[in-house]
């Protein structure tokens, strides 16, 4: 039999007088996000061959292009960017989260690559169209946020810093989104080659000011470990990333990682590479990139869309300023017109030609311009 208890039980204060029970809120937020779920996007960009999918798949724990075909070189040159979005539910101790991963294969791979990016800045737009159109309808219950949260954006480890195309790139989407960038294949340098190329980058993207994703600064009350953990994941950005799905024996244990002759490189070992920074960045700050693409990305959208007045294209006075070339270039035309039409009536005058003047008036209908 079940035990039943009187109205006082479940009613009575167990505090000290004066308690009024909304310090439980807290609780009731976290098992309403719980029960809802969480959803997450993220992009990334990079050329061919520097290990983006091995690393996504490494970051998750799960193998996100089971069937993905790899195209050969001769493919690659003809080939144009494509946006591939796969999404996958994943849940750990009871917390689901729908998380989107957005890979961008053909970046990079033409000879041409000018306008490679196109194609990526369109679907970030097009993301924010569809919220903000989902946003301002009828029902608002169900709202599914497929906006791009996180930018992963991969470096080679060959070159001496930035490309051409990697600084373009940057400068195109960091107002659209928060950019991370990587350093791929880090076990291709040594410590010293490492630190040498993440102060060059670092360098250059403040020359060309281009904005990256910050962290936020630590609140005062935090504990003196998540103080270091901050200050340690601040310290390593840009991160240098080894991905590797294989697992290996290393000093009587199974590992993670790539074996050389020379030895192992641990993809979750903190001192060999930055995979395990990039992971607890990427979860501990998942929150804060969330309400930086809403509050400061979306709202640049937002805003930009209600000044053209609910319409895609030109700002107005670009608009304005069409219009008047426009009107300039049919002005020009039409003087030549004129110009032409007074040369074929003092032909036909200075000739003597019969022509009359209802004639001359229906060439100028003709040409009236």
């Amino acid at each position: 039999a079940v035990k039943s208890y009187p109205a006082s039980y479940y009613f009575s204060n167990p505090e000290t007088p004066g308690y009024v029970g909304f310090a439980n809120l807290p609780n009731q937020v976290h098992r309403k996000s719980v029960k809802k779920g969480f959803e997450f996007t993220l992009m990334v960009v990079g050329e061919s061959g520097l290990g983006k999918s091995t690393l996504i798949n490494s970051l998750f724990l799960t193998d996100l292009y089971p069937e993905r075909v790899i195209p050969g070189a001769a493919e690659k040159i003809e080939r144009t960017v494509q946006i591939e979005a796969s999404t996958v539910e994943i849940e750990e101790r009871g917390v689901k989260l729908r998380l989107t991963v957005v890979d961008t294969p053909g970046y990079g791979d033409a000879i041409n690559s000018q306008d490679c990016f196109s194609t990526i800045i369109s679907y970030i737009d097009d993301q924010f169209e569809r919220y903000l159109h989902d946003e301002s309808g009828l029902n608002r219950r169900h709202i599914v946020d497929n906006r791009v949260h996180c930018c992963f954006y991969f470096i080679s480890p060959l070159g001496h810093g930035l490309k051409p195309l990697d600084v373009q790139f940057m400068k195109a989407i960091h107002n659209k989104v928060n950019v991370v960038p990587v350093i791929a294949k880090a076990d291709t340098l040594t410590l010293r080659e490492r630190e040498r190329l993440k102060r060059r980058i670092l360098d250059e993207i403040d020359e060309h000011g281009i904005k990256i994703y910050h962290l936020p600064d630590a609140e005062s009350d935090e504990d003196e470990d998540f103080k270091e953990q901050t200050r340690i994941l601040k310290a390593s950005i840009p991160f240098a990333v080894v991905g590797s799905n294989q697992q290996i024996e290393a000093k009587g244990k199974k590992v993670r990682g790539r074996l050389y002759p020379w030895g192992v490189v641990e993809v979750e070992n903190p001192e060999h590479n930055d995979f395990l920074k990039l992971r607890i960045m990427l979860i501990t700050h998942m929150q804060d990139l969330q309400e930086v693409t809403q509050d400061l990305h979306y709202e640049n959208f937002r805003s930009d869309r209600l000044k053209r007045g609910g319409r895609k294209g030109p700002e107005p006075e670009e608009m304005d300023k069409d219009m008047i070339l426009q009107e300039k270039e049919a002005e020009v035309k039409c003087f030549k017109t004129l110009d032409n039409f007074s040369l074929i009536k003092k032909t036909f005058i200075c000739h003597g030609s019969a022509f009359s003047s209802s004639m001359f008036n229906i060439l100028g209908n003709i040409l009236n311009c």
